[in-house]
């Protein structure tokens, strides 16, 4: 059994490595390096082009900062352990329900449908898991030590999106993992659906002023999504809104939404971020402390 897990171990990590030494020297149209830099790049020039704030610097505080949060989130956390560590909890998963005798966690059918409403069907779940376990983060202290990482930014650019702990990976995947897995998807590439997610992030954080008129109560928006950065709360809000990550339509259902007027110039932050820690490493060992 041990020597089970330690080649999954193994193989992850040269599983891993290898794909990514594919992906950076083999460019295609399902690539994910490629289109992360892609959909940066197109991001960042309507930041330059259109600006929301006009005095904001191209290169705005924490720029190079969250450049580097997307590649360590985007890549170089699965290869220096998630990967493995995921690999192993899966099997161990498997293992337990084996156990049980449950051979097969499906509890839904969808491999007949369309591959499109497929696709749907698994963006809807996710999100609205995602919604939920954003929440989470801002309601539990524990939680929200880690997720004042993503809200230390202090002037917003489509980069910040990947700035957060990378604890969060492991939250959103923990929650999201039996849901859909009890989801029959005969589709095992939802590279459409993700590349799509990470586009309305980047414009969500971006310097850009659009709310997409009645879509805007649909999906997330820069004109939404900067009031949930505001530093001041209203009382309604103690603990935060705004909290869709693509799509906005939970926060108008759950009654978390919040957009009173214009937040093109609102200080973003959270209460004695002056103290926060500014590189990545203190940031990534901060919740950790003993406090």
């Amino acid at each position: 059994m041990l020597e089970k897990y330690l080649t999954i171990i193994k193989e992850s990590f040269t599983g891993y490595f290898n794909y990514l030494v594919q992906e950076i020297s083999t460019p295609s149209w399902t690539n994910y390096f490629y289109w992360l830099l892609v959909v940066s790049a197109i991001v960042w020039l309507l930041e330059i082009l259109i600006p929301w704030r006009k005095n904001q610097k191209i290169i705005r505080k924490g720029f190079w900062l969250d450049g580097f949060y997307i590649l360590f989130n985007f890549f170089l956390f699965s290869l220096i352990g998630f990967n493995a560590v995921s690999n192993v909890a899966v099997e161990l998963f498997h293992d337990f329900l084996g156990l049980l005798g449950i051979t097969n966690l499906v509890a839904i059918e969808v491999q007949n449908l369309p591959a499109w409403s497929q696709l749907l069907i698994m963006f809807v779940v996710a999100d609205l898991i995602q919604w939920n376990v954003h929440h989470q983060l801002h309601l539990r202290s524990w939680l929200w030590n880690f997720h004042k990482v993503h809200h230390s930014v202090k002037e917003m650019g489509f980069a910040a999106q990947f700035r957060f702990h990378f604890m969060e990976t492991i939250f959103y995947k923990v929650a999201q993992y039996i849901p859909l897995a009890m989801i029959g998807f005969g589709i095992q590439e939802f590279f459409v659906v993700y590349m799509f997610s990470v586009l309305v992030g980047h414009l969500n954080h971006a310097n850009v002023g659009w709310s997409y008129g009645i879509l805007g109560y649909i999906f997330n928006n820069p004109k939404m999504h900067i009031w949930h950065h505001a530093k001041d709360l209203p009382k309604e809000h103690p603990y935060g809104m705004n909290y869709g990550l693509t799509l906005s339509i939970w926060d108008y259902l759950f009654k978390t939404a919040y957009v009173p007027r214009d937040g093109r110039d609102i200080i973003i932050g959270f209460e004695g971020d002056d103290d926060f820690p500014q590189d990545f490493g203190k940031q990534v060992v901060f919740p950790f402390r003993k406090k």
